[in-house]
């Protein structure tokens, strides 16, 4: 539990990437004695599963530690049930790490075999972690590898899910290279030639950025960071005085200039869509051709084939908003986020009394797309409401390549704590995976420019109040990962499962030939050798 816990530190903010060499290499000498054990398969693999729950409880509590900060927005409503919140949360996603070492376990060899073993599991159990039940890729162990600019650029090549992998098999081999049986040469073979591609990925990474151009468009865009607390926010009396900072931030000298205004996830406490006089004060401050992307919530009727009104539709939306107040697009959240957007067995629970973290009723409903968002005049748009920026394979599916990306976010659920540098750091590796442009705007930050090779252009600090005015980076190049996607997954599995493959055979063969054997001593019974690798050899 405690080398998952300190895992942590490999990601945002922290950033101590090594201290995943201390506990991937802890947990392949957990396993070496699950494996050394006198017991049978089945207790093996027992051991193995109990070793990666906690390590994964471990993990993961230490990770998500600030979703805690959600449930005391409203305490009166919510705070009880951080202590179950906080075990059952940490403990789901513990699950996939305990599958990765059962499997792992059923795999394991002894020398580099079982670094490829512990890597292949752990690629195959993060990509189920972002896809199975909706998915949760937050801090996947690739994120890790990926802490500066040069080796950041190893996302263009592979994408998260895929690094995963790797970086598994980087941080596992050092402490492979010894086991119970003693030094096992071919392990110390695998780390020095992974450091070397580590190096040379490193090398590639700051030629990339070398020769990456830092050219801008013409679109120039103002986003606007309230930060309204999350507190304040819902409250009525709160509701004329939010809209009325949000419209004189936007205001401000030089809005003659933008092409385009960025208000961040539910910015507005209120149904824009249904407030004409909020949409006519928006255009009336609105420039001639300038267009206001703001979050809000959008209430649609749901009507059955004879036009009768059967219930409303409440979503997490994306509006465009033209300088004449009215509405020019809109983009629906289609990836809602479970317990906190919606509940799932909505009515079932909610008749026991039980309520998602916004509080609406019904919850919120997944939109259905198309998620490409044209608005006149720019070049079109990803948006990404919010989390949906966290899932990769979502992204590079989308089919024709936007120019840009844009994530609306409210972070203000999460405070100060390390959830929100998480979310962004998440969000400048997008920016890499896809060669494009990121711009985020989040009510109480972190909002900012990322360029397509992950360099941040602009910021505004968590906590802050303020605005960016900035132009519009130009799309980078296609790259890897966004041309092949999931083919690149593949790919990268096959590669570990071919190295565990040939690790394997290299050991069967040394047992028939008699290779890779030391000499120990001498004895009366004749000479016994021993192969790192293996039990002690007996030959007369």
């Amino acid at each position: 539990m405690l080398l998952g816990a300190v895992s942590v530190l490999a990601f945002a903010p922290v950033h101590v990437w090594p201290i995943l060499f201390v506990s991937f290499g802890g947990l392949v000498w957990l396993l070496d004695g699950c494996h050394g054990s006198r017991a049978a398969l089945g207790g093996r693999l027992k051991c193995a599963g109990i070793t990666g729950f906690w390590f994964g409880f471990g993990f993961f509590v230490s990770g998500l530690y600030w979703v805690a900060e959600a449930f005391l927005i409203e305490p009166w409503r919510h705070g009880w049930l951080i202590p179950f919140v906080m075990t059952a949360l940490p403990a789901g996603m513990a699950l996939f790490f305990a599958a990765a070492c059962v499997l792992a376990m059923g795999l394991w060899r002894p020398g580099p075999a079982r670094v490829f073993a512990l890597a292949i599991a752990f690629g195959l159990a993060e990509y189920a972690r972002g896809h199975v039940l909706t998915g949760f890729p937050w801090n996947l162990i690739g994120y890790g590898l990926l802490t500066n600019g040069p080796l950041m650029q190893l996302a263009a090549l592979f994408g998260v899910y895929a690094l995963s992998l790797v970086a598994v098999l980087l941080f596992a081999a050092p402490a492979a290279i010894w086991n119970a049986n003693g030094r096992s040469r071919g392990a110390a073979l695998l780390a020095g030639i992974l450091f070397v591609l580590l190096g040379l990925g490193y090398v590639w990474g700051e030629r990339r950025l070398a020769s990456a151009p830092e050219g801008t468009t013409d679109v120039r865009f103002r986003i606007v960071q309230a930060n309204v607390d999350q507190a304040d926010k819902w409250r009525p009396e709160n509701s004329a005085e939010i809209f009325a900072e949000y419209l004189d931030l936007t205001r401000t000298e030089g809005l003659d200039e933008m092409d385009l205004v960025i208000w961040p996830e539910t910015a507005l406490p209120f149904l824009l869509g249904d407030s004409p006089d909020a949409l006519a004060a928006i255009g009336e401050a609105l420039p001639q051709d300038t267009t206001l992307l703001v979050g809000v919530a959008r209430v649609v009727d749901q009507r059955d084939p004879g036009g009768s009104l059967e219930g409303r539709a409440v979503f997490n939306s994306l509006l465009a908003v033209g300088n004449g107040g009215q509405i020019l697009g809109s983009y629906d959240k289609m990836h809602l986020v479970p317990f906190g957007e919606y509940l799932p067995f909505q009515d079932f629970l909610e008749g026991l009394g039980f309520m998602q973290m916004t509080g609406v009723r019904g919850g919120f409903s997944e939109g259905t797309g198309p998620r490409l968002l044209d608005i006149p005049g720019l070049p079109p748009v990803w948006p990404l409401i919010c989390y949906e920026i966290i899932f990769p394979d979502e992204i590079a599916d989308q089919g024709p390549r936007a120019g840009w990306m844009l994530n609306v976010t409210n972070d203000a659920w999460f405070g100060s704590s390390a959830g929100p540098y998480q979310h962004f750091h998440q969000a400048q590796v997008r920016a890499v995976e896809q060669g494009l442009p990121v711009v985020r705007a989040a009510n109480t930050g972190i909002s900012a420019v990322i360029d397509p090779w992950g360099r941040v252009l602009a910021e505004i600090g968590l906590g802050e109040k303020g605005l960016i005015d900035a132009n519009l980076p130009k799309v980078g190049p296609i790259t890897t990962y966004a041309a092949l996607g999931i083919k690149v997954e593949i790919l990268v599995l096959m590669l570990g499962i071919f190295g565990w493959l040939v690790c394997r055979s290299a050991r069967i063969g040394a047992n028939l030939t008699g290779s890779y054997t030391t000499p120990m001593n001498q004895t009366g019974l004749g000479t016994h050798h021993q192969d790192a690798d293996q039990p002690l050899l007996f030959t007369n």
